[in-house]
């Protein structure tokens, strides 16, 4: 089985920033199947165009575009890619920056993948960063990164992992339209519940408020349209839900901390 060392992945690599034990990738996946292999560092890997299927010993994760997985070290996949570009976006750390943040690693074990929108938009911000940072400023990508892995929780025992009914058909319903002009009324209509419950439970579940939601998984969208050139970003505004690209660039400048338009000159070119 192969082996892979810091910051080497199957592909073409466009970009590696390194910044202190951290090793940053922005790769081109080329191989349509990588057999079995893993890497002597816990990483990141954060889909950003086309799709790839990854699989350890226990399951296989069908990614697309705004897929987020985590790989703990030596922990052992295989990847196949279907025909099409696809693009990968790594986060590579080594044991001295866990220890020097004095981070556990507990809840890091084998391999997850990580459907949370709220960890998405933090890797979204790591990805920003390190555009603009090419190998200098560092605290913001870390301090990002702490935060992400803070916030990952391990996967639940299946006694703790029951929920309402409601809260897997909301997220369905939510994340399949999110430029649906939703309102609590008209889900909790679809749900068969009343809309004030819905109101009062839905932060416990989704960790935010219902219009801070739909916003933010409505701006992902976005994001993942951005990556091709071709779309205008005023297209991309109302198919994602926003009422005039107004609201569009103000809500994306308030989650990502630059217009829609610097994002893209970023990520494109």
């Amino acid at each position: 089985m192969n082996a892979l060392t810091n910051g080497q992945f199957y592909g073409l690599t466009n970009q590696t920033v390194r910044l202190g034990g951290l090793t940053l990738t922005d790769t081109e996946y080329t191989h349509d199947r990588v057999d079995w292999h893993f890497h002597e560092n816990p990483y990141f890997t954060f889909v950003l165009e086309g799709k790839v299927l990854e699989g350890n010993r226990k399951e296989t994760y069908h990614c697309g575009a705004g897929s987020l997985l985590f790989h703990n070290w030596q922990e052992a996949h295989y990847n196949t890619k279907p025909k099409g570009y696809t693009r990968g976006f790594h986060v590579e750390i080594n044991a001295d920056w866990f220890n020097a943040y004095d981070l556990p690693t507990a809840a890091l074990q084998g391999s997850m993948n990580l459907p949370d929108p709220h960890l998405k938009t933090l890797m979204y911000c790591i990805l920003k960063e390190a555009k603009l940072c090419a190998g200098g400023e560092r605290t913001a990508i870390n301090s990002l990164l702490v935060q992400l892995l803070s916030e990952v929780k391990p996967v639940p025992t299946k006694i703790h992992r029951q929920k309402p009914v409601w809260v897997t058909q909301l997220r369905d319903l939510l994340h399949d339209a999110p430029e649906q002009p939703w309102t609590l009324e008209r889900l909790a209509g679809y749900l068969s519940i009343h809309p004030v419950y819905l109101c009062r439970q839905f932060p416990g579940y989704f960790g935010c408020h219902f219009g801070e939601y739909v916003r933010m998984i409505r701006l992902q969208k976005a994001l993942r349209l951005m990556f091709t050139p071709s779309v205008a970003l005023t297209d991309i505004a109302f198919s994602c839900g926003f009422a005039d690209q107004s609201h569009f660039i103000r809500s994306f400048k308030a989650h990502y901390g630059i217009t829609p338009f610097q994002y893209r000159q970023l990520i494109v070119g």
